[in-house]
């Protein structure tokens, strides 16, 4: 196999801040000596993340097994999920914003047809639905668990954490997936078909509104392992919330 030099579109400060949570993960549980130094498995885990390169791919390009590159990954996926911030620590902003952006997204996963609860209707395809919280100003507050397929917030069962967020003082503006119960908590589009003027004056406003938490999607996309994920579905849960704390860490 050739081997070439590459690069990752992210800051030194974001290998730094791995760097050091693994190094405290070392010290933490007595570690002694590793095929990689922690700045290099650090490196490893984002060239993962980032890049979406596989663990032949990297474990010809760090001179590790297989078995070591998925280890070593894992434990700084393990590492960075456990400081994932939570659905209470996000909806704090609700003290200084007037609302929060609440979307969804699915993220494509390599099932095949046997697995019908992970396929998506309106995508057409296999794939894990999250959703995520957003500030006013498009940036990244939280993202829930992955649920799979493409679940309907309005008819089908949702975690806690989904559930809390219609019980929240503020207005979260959701998307046109997103429906309001008996007691609407949040404003949403009005349907289609029959539109009269006010109505598609309202579905302007919030679409207006509503496509600056389209800037978390491109954020989540733009870690490219999310854009086709080979992995099992139980390990998707922790690489969002893995995910998400990089990007704080880089901001």
């Amino acid at each position: 196999m050739l081997v070439y030099p590459s690069s990752i579109d992210l800051s030194s400060r974001t290998l730094r801040y791995l760097t050091g949570k693994l190094r405290a993960r070392h010290r933490e549980i007595g570690t002694r000596w590793r095929r990689l130094p922690v700045g290099r498995q650090a490196l490893l885990a984002l060239a993962h993340l980032r890049c979406g390169d596989t663990y032949a791919q990297l474990a010809a390009g760090f001179r590790i097994g297989i078995a070591t590159a998925y280890r070593y990954i894992r434990e700084a996926i393990d590492v960075l999920a456990a400081r994932a911030p939570t659905l209470t620590e996000a909806m704090k902003t609700l003290r200084t914003k007037a609302y929060l952006i609440l979307d969804g997204t699915l993220l494509p996963i390599d099932r095949i047809a046997a697995d019908t609860p992970h396929y998506s209707g309106k995508h057409k395809r296999h794939g894990m639905n999250v959703q995520v919280l957003t500030d006013p100003f498009g940036r990244l507050l939280w993202a829930s668990p992955a649920l799979p397929g493409d679940p309907r917030p309005d008819r089908s069962p949702r975690p806690r954490d989904h559930r809390r967020v219609g019980r929240r003082r503020a207005e979260v503006l959701g998307g046109q997936g997103v429906v309001s119960g008996r007691r609407p908590a949040r404003p949403c589009p009005v349907p289609r078909p029959t539109l009269k003027r006010w109505k598609r004056r309202h579905n302007t406003t919030h679409a207006k509104i509503r496509c600056v938490g389209e800037q978390a999607m491109a954020v989540l996309k733009g870690w490219r392992l999310l854009r086709k994920l080979r992995c099992s579905t139980n390990r998707i849960t922790d690489i969002v919330k893995a995910v998400v704390v990089l990007h704080h860490a880089s901001t």
